[in-house]
């Protein structure tokens, strides 16, 4: 019996180790699924935050450098001309500066070598181009600057650039044929003698810059020797700025064209009607305007009182304009913003808001006071006069050309922006032509041409005998061809001394053809 009960005890025991050995090993296989089935589950809990922040970064970093590739590309010319930029040195190392050209194939500027195997640029035409061609000494300037690009890069063909290997010489930079006219440039800087001043010559129709002279000027051939004592000279002389872009100046009557532009907005169905008795002088509010030299042009109309330009009757007309239209005037016109212009250039100012005084909008009226333009932004306003009120963008460069005469690329005229309606362009271009035939540009009137424009004699301290004379305008009047803006400093009256410069730059546009 004892056997039997021990027997029952040790199977009693046996089946209880074998119940604990089953949950001890179900234990571990739980213990196990639960290492096993929680560490997963818990990865890819956390993993989703990290792909979608992952995901989100890398496609910023794809952005990033296809913005960066975009703009290097649309850009390659800016970043290229920067002056931190070593690759320019690498490429002049290369190759040589190409030509500048004038739109007939004068060469304006080339590089030679000296006896040490130095590059040295050459400007045939010493000063006659300074400042529409520039220097690339001591910096840049000019077209120089504008189409540095262009010049320091080469096109030539593999074949052409082993020969040149061959005898260890470097290749030639491409060429840069320009706008600019050699016969009309010589005119122009010849005119303007030894005075101070500007002049643009431009086509209308196509934006072409045909002459640009700026006085007093410099030798682009011998401007590294003088450089310092240029950069030290305090005078008024400023021979490095281009006055054709960067100088600024009063208006005077030439600003004339956009009052009347703002008088025609705010009266479009009465101008017609306007009436005015001049004295020589118009007094509002205590403020007194005066007609140049007080000069009295007794009963006058709308027509008349431009071409006879007469400061009291604009000033009149000035007060009689909402300051809203005049505004928006002056912003159609591109005052107080950018031009499109790839040279250096200054803004034009010309203010007329609420706190504008009205001695402040009598003198904005006539072109005085805090008012001033370039010539190359005067020269603008005329030319969307003549071209039915669209702005033609400015341009100097018409092609670039690699030494063997291979297309680079093409430059062609372009519309940038429609200033005034055609029929507002209209008015003012028969006003203008009213200025040659009873005006104050007279000396241009019975000639093989006919001609149109607006004189200007700007007072520039308070003593009115001390005036910058101003001429824009074009010709033919009926189907303009070239257009010319013109300012000489310190001469007095527009239509003494600006318009007979006008009338030789005419005279030899039109002998040539």
């Amino acid at each position: 019996m004892k056997l039997i009960a021990a027997d029952r005890n040790r199977d009693m025991k046996d089946q209880f180790r074998i119940q604990k050995d089953n949950i001890d090993e179900n234990r571990i296989k739980t213990s196990v699924k639960r290492q096993n089935d929680g560490p997963r589950k818990k990865k890819k809990i956390r993993s989703k935050p990290i792909i979608v922040l992952g995901s989100f970064y890398c496609v910023l970093f794809v952005a990033l450098i296809g913005y960066i590739c975009n703009y290097a590309y649309k850009n390659k010319q800016v970043l290229l001309n920067n002056s931190y930029n070593t690759r320019q040195q690498i490429l002049l190392n290369q190759n040589y500066r190409g030509k500048i050209l004038s739109r007939d194939g004068d060469v304006l500027a080339y590089t030679t070598t000296d006896e040490n195997g130095k590059d040295k640029r050459v400007y045939p035409y010493d000063k006659e181009f300074a400042h529409v061609v520039g220097y690339s000494t001591n910096g840049k300037a000019g077209i120089e600057s504008a189409a540095n690009y262009y010049l320091i890069n080469t096109s030539i063909d593999l074949q052409d650039k082993v020969k040149l290997d061959a005898q260890g010489s470097k290749y030639p930079g491409d060429n840069v044929y320009t706008t600019l006219d050699v016969n009309l440039q010589e005119v122009a800087y010849n005119a303007l003698s030894a005075r101070k001043g500007a002049i643009v010559v431009s086509n209308p129709k196509t934006g072409e810059i045909l002459a640009m002279v700026s006085k007093p000027d410099y030798d682009p051939n011998t401007i590294a020797a003088e450089w310092d004592s240029m950069i030290a000279d305090t005078s008024p002389d400023a021979k490095l700025l281009n006055r054709a872009t960067q100088g600024l100046y009063p208006p005077g009557s030439t600003f004339k064209i956009v009052t009347a532009l703002a008088y025609l907005r705010d009266h479009q169905s009465s101008y017609q009607n306007y009436k005015f008795n001049c004295n020589g002088h118009f007094s509002y509010e205590g403020n007194t305007i005066s007609c140049f030299h007080g000069e009295n042009h007794g009963s006058v109309d709308f027509a008349s009182s431009f071409a006879k330009s007469c400061n009291s009757s604009f000033a009149n007309m000035g007060l009689d304009v909402k300051r809203a239209t005049f505004d928006d005037t002056l912003d159609d016109l591109l005052f107080n913003t950018e031009l499109p212009l790839t040279m250096n250039y200054a803004k034009s100012s010309a203010v007329y808001n609420s706190s504008t005084t009205s001695d402040d909008v009598m003198q904005l009226s006539i072109g005085q006071g805090t008012t001033s333009v370039t010539p190359i932004h005067m020269n603008m306003i005329t030319c969307a006069i003549a071209n039915d009120g669209v702005l033609m963008k400015p341009y100097l460069v018409s092609s670039v050309k690699s030494e063997t005469g291979k297309v680079v690329k093409n430059f062609s005229s372009e519309s940038y922006k429609r200033l005034m309606a055609k029929n507002e362009a209209d008015i003012l271009r028969g006003m203008m032509e009213e200025v040659v035939q009873k005006g104050t540009a007279s000396k241009l009137k019975g000639l093989s041409y006919t001609a149109a424009g607006k004189t200007g004699s700007a007072e520039y301290n308070s003593s009115t005998s001390d005036s910058h004379a101003w001429f824009t305008g074009y010709a033919p009047a009926e189907d303009p061809e070239i257009c010319v803006t013109i300012i000489v400093e310190d001469a007095g009256s527009g239509g003494s001394y600006a318009v007979p410069i006008a009338k030789r730059l005419f005279d030899a546009y039109f002998d040539a053809e």
